[in-house]
């Protein structure tokens, strides 16, 4: 920029000024400017920008899933999320470090201006964790009443009381809760779904499986089964766990849904190609993770910012 100034017989401010198209330069003198730069080949510099603006335009998206074999990060939990996070963040000019909380203390993640956390779980140690950086933060989940950060997330009471209605509405007087009631989310689902049953006088079973896999699917209805517990439906906190309590059910000669109504969580693609196409209850998380994007940026930049909790849909099909 020194350069550019004596080339020009100008202030380095004027020529600042003069690339970044401010009013404050005459237009001929803008202009003049802009084309010797070009003739020179000047190029921003945007590290330095940013080290001196005390700003690196990148915002750190840390995953606390732990992808298995029998769960791989191909779901939409956390894909779509990313997907909507990535395309806000980048519409309005900013990077997107990816990184697990594994890799949370790199000192990438230390100069984002701002963090956004998916899949927390039952890890609320992560979220006080990533507090103490002190960066304008927003959370994927469940929200609590000692939050001191904002927190997006579907109406998962919400959800749990759209499928206690669809099993009352239906006739069925005995439904079956499976699914990790440690999970802030889950147990939202959870309370949702006791709390409709209760106004209608039934009291569901609560099978605590702790992995959104098939196999615990499947142990779960074997379980049922082989202590002769009576049940007409069942509540599957997870896609996943939906097919694997159909797969146990078929194999048990149970059928799916005259015997048994199930219904599942998230509306994956697996559930609604699944060979009986399985009931469950949408969250939009592509909004989600707009959303997420929105108010970080909205931190980041001194707007103010609230928790926000989305809608959820029960979606009807073959189960």
């Amino acid at each position: 920029m020194a350069d550019l100034a004596r080339l020009a017989g100008t202030s380095k401010i004027t020529v600042s000024r003069a690339l970044a198209d401010s009013s404050l330069v005459n237009a001929h003198t803008r202009e003049r400017i802009q084309i010797l730069a070009r003739e020179q080949g000047y190029k921003l510099n945007i590290s330095a920008r940013n080290l001196r603006l005390r700003h690196s335009r990148t915002v750190g998206v840390i995953v606390e899933m732990r992808p298995s074999d029998a769960r791989p990060m191909l779901d939409p939990y956390p894909l779509n999320l990313l997907g909507g996070i990535t395309q806000a963040l980048t519409t309005a000019g900013y990077s997107v470090l990816l990184t697990t909380r594994q890799d949370a203390n790199a000192t990438a993640i230390h100069a984002a201006d701002g963090l956004i956390l998916l899949g927390q779980g039952v890890h609320q140690d992560a979220v006080r964790r990533f507090d103490k950086l002190g960066l304008p933060m927003v959370v994927w989940g469940a929200r609590a009443s000692n939050d001191n950060h904002v927190v997006v997330g579907s109406d998962n009471r919400q959800g749990g009381q759209l499928v206690a209605e669809h099993f009352a509405r239906i006739g069925r007087r005995h439904p079956v809760f499976v699914g990790p009631p440690g999970h802030p989310e889950i147990l939202d689902r959870l309370n949702g779904f006791v709390d409709a049953l209760a106004r209608k006088g039934i009291k569901p079973l609560l099978m605590r499986r702790d992995d959104f896999t098939m196999a615990a699917g499947m142990d779960a209805v074997r379980s049922l089964v082989a202590r002769g517990a009576k049940f007409d439906s069942i509540f599957a906190s997870s896609d996943l766990l939906a097919v694997g309590a159909i797969s146990a059910l078929k194999d048990l000669g149970l059928d799916v849904p005259k015997g048994v109504s199930i219904v599942g969580y998230d509306d994956t693609p697996l559930g609604a190609t699944f060979l009986p196409n399985i009931s469950t209850v949408r969250q939009d998380w592509q909004a989600g993770g707009v959303l997420l994007a929105e108010k970080v940026l909205d931190l980041i930049e001194g707007r103010p910012a609230q928790t926000e909790t989305l809608p959820v849909e029960l979606i009807l099909r073959a189960t």
